[in-house]
C-alpha cells in the first residue's frame, strides 16, 4: 500500500504568508494610493494570489534543474525545519532571495497598474477621447507623480510583507531549533 504524505505545514505557512502579505499591503495601498478599504483589499488580494501562483510555476520549472545538494537542503528546510545548509548554498540562497523580492515587486507592480486601469476605464470606449494640449505641463505632472506614488507604494508595501514574513520564518526557526 503506498502512503503520500502531504506538506500540511508548509501549506498552512503558504496560507500565512499570503494572509499576511495581503493585510499588510493592503493597508499600505489603502494609506498611500488614498483607495478606500475595499478597493485596497481587494488589489492586495488580486496581487499576492497572481504572484504567489506565479511564483510557485516558476518554482516547480527552475525546482528540476537545481543541484541534488541544493535540492536535499531546500526540501529539508522547507517540509522538515531542518536548517542546514552548506557555506556555498547560503550565498546562492540569498542571490535567489533578492532576486525574488525584485522579481516580486515588479510583477506587483505590473499587476497594480493593470488592475487600476482595467477598474478605472473600460477597454472600449464609445466616446472620443478629449486632445491634450502638449502645453498643458500639470496634466503630464500630474500623471507622472502617479506613477511614481503607484511606484513607491508598491514597493514599501512589498518590502513590509516580505520583512513581516522574514519575521515569521526567523521566529519559526528559532523555536524549531
Amino acid at each position: 500500500m503506498e502512503h503520500n504524505t502531504y506538506p500540511i505545514g508548509t501549506i498552512l505557512f503558504n496560507f500565512l504568508f499570503l494572509i499576511v502579505a495581503m493585510a499588510t499591503e493592503g493597508y499600505v495601498l489603502s494609506k498611500r494610493l488614498k483607495y478606500d478599504k475595499r478597493i485596497s483589499a481587494f488589489y492586495a488580494i488580486a496581487i499576492n494570489l497572481f504572484s504567489s501562483v506565479l511564483g510557485w510555476l516558476i518554482f516547480f520549472i527552475v525546482e528540476p534543474r537545481l543541484s541534488p545538494l541544493l535540492k536535499f537542503e531546500l526540501f529539508n528546510y522547507v517540509f522538515f525545519n531542518r536548517l542546514n545548509f552548506s557555506p556555498e548554498n547560503i550565498t546562492l540562497i540569498s542571490s535567489i532571495g533578492l532576486v525574488v523580492f525584485i522579481g516580486t515587486f515588479l510583477v506587483k507592480y505590473l499587476l497594480l497598474v493593470l488592475f487600476t486601469l482595467a477598474m478605472r476605464e473600460p477597454l472600449f470606449d464609445k466616446k472620443q477621447p478629449t486632445p491634450v494640449d502638449p502645453r498643458d505641463t500639470r496634466r503630464v505632472y500630474r500623471g507622472n507623480r502617479q506613477n511614481t506614488n503607484v511606484v513607491t507604494a508598491t514597493l514599501i508595501a512589498n518590502s513590509l510583507s516580505y520583512s513581516a514574513i522574514l519575521l515569521i520564518v526567523l521566529i519559526r526557526t528559532a523555536v524549531i531549533n
